[in-house]
């Protein structure tokens, strides 16, 4: 037992509502506006420019934005049921589902061992006739090797959406995460990078994208009519028009709207992302550089030099077969949270829907087996940083590896 130090709490996330904050939403509160007002739009607005994008869409989830995302992509580009998508054998389940809602088929290909990520390499190989886009993740907060899978997918014709939903602000080869497929989906859930409770945003470029896009997430309303400014301070003839087709619906839609308390809490956080990211990855170095010495039993993370991480989590890889859930019960038992490195093909529910053998995803498989993340938010204290690093070393000095 890491009998020197007083056991802690190391959640994976946290989170510290500022005073700000607390004034954001209390006057969204006072106005007596929760419905999509100024909150949402300027957040919406902020959040695609530091993104360098046109347009940010809100919605209640990463999920609901990736959902909506894919089937605005499908109308407008014609695709049918069944067609697919290429999506990495590891993630979290919500990229392949989503795939799945919008009644496509997901291809899984296998990732980089050492980023996580889709393994460019890989991705040619699994394109059909039927394929039509590709779906990069930028996992655990680094972004996926974009170069060579925009190549691909302009050399096969496919559109190319970036689930970005753990990572934010950083930059790929100096341009930031989401600025690179047609469209792009963040999330703001519990233990995020800015976290509104829950919450998500998709961006783009393209305008007709992007009303398609408010359009599902408002049940499929005709866009004339998206939030309820839409019929102030009209001329007659516009404001008649408004009238006759305000509730009219034009497409197949869902209740995916945010409220106003979500976009003030994310708008606070927003003022201050580059203090969040810089104290994640320096808790991040300090992780690395008090575990280095464990590197023979542990795989820590691996950064590309032509891109940054955001350190949404901290993953690690157990090199020894087999060791992992102990060691993770460990780690648990002396307080500090974990959560196993999206395990996903052989998620019970995907064993019934698709029969996939995993050992033709090897990488995935090891680390399906063998990786876990911990927390090194921005709410950990150095002191907090220094138990982490005192437990693993009693983990492995007390001879459990053997």
């Amino acid at each position: 037992m890491a009998t020197t130090l007083q056991k802690r709490q190391i959640g994976v996330g946290g989170l510290k509502i500022s005073a700000r904050a607390r004034q954001y939403v209390m006057n969204a509160l006072d106005s007596n506006r929760l419905s999509i007002g100024k909150y949402v739009h300027t957040f919406e607005a902020e959040f695609a420019r530091l993104h360098q994008r046109r347009f940010g869409i809100m919605a209640n989830s990463g999920t609901s934005a990736l959902q909506v995302a894919l089937a605005a992509m499908k109308e407008k580009h014609g695709w049918q049921d069944g067609d697919e998508v290429i999506v990495p054998a590891i993630t979290f389940i919500a990229t392949s589902n989503i795939v799945l809602y919008n009644h496509m088929q997901p291809v899984f290909v296998d990732v980089d061992p050492l980023t996580y990520n889709i393994d460019p390499e890989k991705v040619e190989a699994a394109i059909t006739p039927r394929t039509r886009a590709i779906l990069p993740v930028h996992l655990f907060g680094l972004p996926s090797d974009m170069e060579p899978i925009l190549e691909i997918a302009v050399k096969h014709n496919l559109a190319v959406l970036e689930d970005s939903c753990e990572t934010m602000f950083v930059r790929y080869k100096g341009r930031p995460v989401g600025s690179f497929g047609e469209a792009a989906c963040f999330s703001t859930y519990v233990a995020h990078i800015l976290v509104t409770g829950v919450g998500g945003l998709a961006l783009c470029d393209d305008p007709e994208l992007a009303v398609i896009c408010r359009s599902l997430i408002a049940h499929g309303r005709d866009s004339i009519y998206l939030d309820i400014d839409s019929d102030d301070n009209l001329t007659d003839n516009d404001l008649r028009d408004v009238i006759e087709r305000r509730f009219s619906f034009v497409r197949l839609g869902h209740s995916f709207r945010p409220t106003e308390m979500e976009a003030a809490l994310g708008l606070a956080q927003l003022e201050e992302y580059e203090s969040i990211l810089q104290a994640r990855q320096r808790n991040a170095r300090r992780l690395t550089e008090g575990l280095q010495d464990l590197a023979e039993h542990l795989q820590l993370p691996t950064i590309p030099p032509d891109r940054e991480h955001a350190f949404m989590m901290y993953p690690i890889t157990v090199k020894k077969p087999g060791l992992r859930n102990e060691l993770v019960a460990f780690l648990e038992n002396h307080g500090i949270e974990t959560r196993f490195a999206f395990p996903l093909l052989d998620q019970p529910v995907y064993k019934k829907l698709f029969h996939l053998d995993v050992r033709q995803f090897p990488a995935a498989e090891r680390i399906s087996k063998n990786a876990f993340y911990i927390g090194c938010h921005q709410e950990l204290t150095d002191e907090d940083i220094g138990y982490v690093i005192e437990v693993f070393h009693d983990f492995f000095r007390n001879g459990r590896y053997v």
